[in-house]
């Protein structure tokens, strides 16, 4: 059965080829749906379309339906062609004609637009706490091993000194330049498009402005045509902020993967968190960033993805978007599980400390060389030159146990304080907590008094 169903139903192939892989997703937004249609039901009795009484039939019956998905105790049922018909099913056969009466004033286009809407501001919630995890993480190894050097690399080349503190702080910075670009995904996410119906609004006085404030959006979509537009807009903006975080990780595993091997030796896990092989015995494979390294490079294609499915759509909905959950969805799930598994690896990493003692890596101090003789007042043309000709006779020995960088963000002043700083200011503006009690007091009958 469907809502839109007059006397003719679609064929069996043409339904299973339209519905998809909605039904799974659609569990996803369920508890969205009934906090959207709450919001609605409100409006709709103050604008008089609902009495009272028809008002606080539907709020209990919704409130019933959200605990039972709270208990995963909902599904669609077999028939029903997706989360929006079986709540309003569920209302009739409950309470009888009232139910009939919720979806006034809405089309399922701007309903499915809101359950999203509010599915991405909680998402993307989740996504900054799992990012500020692995920040933290960062940021403490950082601080641990500001003191042991290692080799930095340029071209894959040995270059110049550098430390674990400061490869550790690089990450944690470039997770706080990511929250930047989630932030744009998040201001599109937490504006209302509840009441644009199919996209061109309602002849009904519909109060757009207390859907907004009683589902805690920071705006609404005004224009009722720009606010179905922004389906895709939306995606397209979460998913590129996704890849940026994915960049980040991806880099990080990448790293990872090359110092665990056995010609490096920088790092290594305890053998619980690695696996072997079994034909060698003395193996210790980093799969788990290996794995981390080739999901977050699906996750980088997403934006590619959506921006083909975009391609040559006009203005107004089309069947196009439903397969952006496709690559969203999934894309998020897999997104937090490389961050929390990044941050649980990370607790447990073993750092090889004095690594630049070795004379392998006497080199990468020629430019600290050069320095020192340019302070002495040689020219750093003829420093360079010196110091290029000591290395090609083989008699380039310099002092391989400390290094003195002062500057900001050098290995000797981390700015982990500055970069915490900057973390804890990109988090703040997502104001999660304006969001939680709105819904909190949604979900309150006594709002209703």
């Amino acid at each position: 059965m469907k809502l839109w169903q007059k006397d003719k139903t679609s064929s069996k192939e043409v339904e299973k080829f339209t519905i998809g892989r909605d039904p799974e997703f659609d569990i996803l937004l369920a508890p969205f749906d009934v906090l959207g249609s709450m919001a609605h039901a409100t409006m709709l009795q103050k604008i008089g379309l609902l009495t009272a009484e028809d008002l606080e039939v539907l709020i209990k019956g919704l409130r019933e339906i959200f605990d039972e998905i709270e208990l995963s105790k909902f599904e669609i049922q077999k028939g029903v062609e997706d989360v929006h018909s079986q709540v309003e099913f569920l209302l009739t056969e409950r309470y009888g004609e009232v139910g009939k009466k919720l979806h006034s004033g809405r089309s399922r286009n701007d309903q499915v637009l809101v359950d999203l809407k509010l599915y991405y501001r909680s998402a993307i919630k989740a996504l900054v706490e799992s990012t500020q995890g692995l920040f933290d993480q960062l940021i403490l190894l950082s601080e641990k091993h500001k003191a042991d050097l290692m080799p930095g690399y340029t071209h894959t080349q040995l270059a110049m000194p550098s430390s674990f503190g400061l490869w550790f702080g690089s990450f944690a910075e470039g997770l706080t330049e990511d929250m930047d670009l989630l932030q744009s995904a998040f201001k599109l996410a937490n504006k209302n498009p509840l009441g644009s119906a199919a996209g061109y609004g309602s002849s009904f006085p519909l109060d757009r402005t207390l859907t907004t404030e009683l589902l805690g959006f920071e705006d609404l979509h005004h224009n009722v045509i720009n606010a179905q537009n922004s389906r895709g807009k939306t995606e397209r903006t979460l998913a590129f902020a996704m890849s940026g975080i994915a960049a980040t990780l991806n880099r990080l595993a990448a790293d990872v993967c090359i110092f665990m091997n056995q010609h490096f030796g920088f790092i290594s896990f305890p053998d619980e968190l690695t696996t072997g092989s079994s034909i060698m015995p003395h193996k210790k494979n980093p799969d788990v960033f290996e794995l981390i390294r080739a999901k977050t490079n699906q996750i980088q294609a997403i934006p590619q993805a959506i921006i083909m499915i975009l391609t040559n759509t006009t203005t107004g909905y089309h069947r196009d978007l439903q397969l952006l959950k496709e690559h969203i969805f999934p894309g998020l799930d897999e997104l937090i599980d490389c961050l929390h598994m990044s941050t649980m690896m990370l607790k447990q990493v073993q750092i090889k400390s004095k690594i630049l003692h070795d004379p392998f890596f006497k080199h990468v101090f020629s430019v600290e060389v050069v320095n020192e003789l340019v302070l002495k007042g040689v020219p750093f043309r003829d420093a360079y030159k010196e110091v290029g000709l000591a290395i090609e006779r083989d008699d380039f020995a310099p002092n391989q146990d400390q290094v003195n960088h002062t500057h900001e963000g050098s290995i000797g002043n981390l700015c982990n304080d500055e970069i915490r700083g900057k973390m804890n200011a990109a988090i703040s503006k997502f104001e999660f907590d304006k969001i939680d009690k709105a819904l909190k007091k949604l979900l309150d009958s006594s709002h209703l008094d």
